[in-house]
């Protein structure tokens, strides 16, 4: 297992298109999963270390950017055939034990991953509701293990900014997590 670190935001570029199938056995869009105040795309996996410690706080976050205005969407890019526990069927089941109010949606081509230019899970990309990128960051200060509850609040704080101003801030601490798993690629 890899451990990387996502670019600096690329402030103002546009959201990258896709047509993707969700766990829900509908097939989602940005225009069909954006908030009137945004749009918050997240690359996550069902076996990865990182997102297991942060699961429920996911949760949390996209839950209360509902209200602000911003909706979320998670996209698993990893290669099933390398890891079990990220197949369609795996995805479907975390989706419903974690009760994710998001779609979770299947890149099985890992097209979209490398159009966003995704490393690892997590990888947040924020929008505002031009659906221009305003946030690149970590969620809070969790890692491996998940951070004390009274860290800040990192990527919730900032798409809140996002929802309220359009911008987001300046200074943003890179997500980290494990490499996505490519395909015919040593992992």
């Amino acid at each position: 297992m890899v451990s990387l670190e996502t670019p600096v935001c690329e402030f103002d570029k546009d959201v990258i298109d896709f047509s993707l199938p969700g766990v829900d056995g509908k097939s989602w869009t940005p225009q069909l999963c954006r908030g009137e105040n945004g749009l918050l795309v997240m690359f996550i996996c069902n076996h990865c270390p990182y997102v297991k410690s942060i699961r429920e706080r996911i949760v949390r976050d996209t839950r209360e950017l509902m209200q602000l205005g911003i909706n979320s969407v998670a996209i698993m890019s990893n290669d099933p055939a390398e890891y079990e526990e990220d197949s369609f069927e795996n995805m479907r089941v975390v989706a419903e034990q974690f009760d994710f109010p998001f779609p979770y949606l299947m890149d099985e081509t890992q097209e979209i991953a490398r159009a966003y230019g995704a490393v690892c899970t997590p990888d947040f990309f924020g929008y505002n509701r031009d659906l221009k990128l305003q946030y690149r960051g970590r969620l809070d200060a969790s890692r491996k293990q998940t951070a004390a509850r009274d860290v800040p609040r990192d990527l919730f704080d900032a798409m809140k900014q996002v929802a309220e101003t359009g911008q987001g801030p300046q200074q943003q601490i890179p997500s980290m997590g494990c490499s996505i798993k490519w395909k015919n690629e040593a992992a």
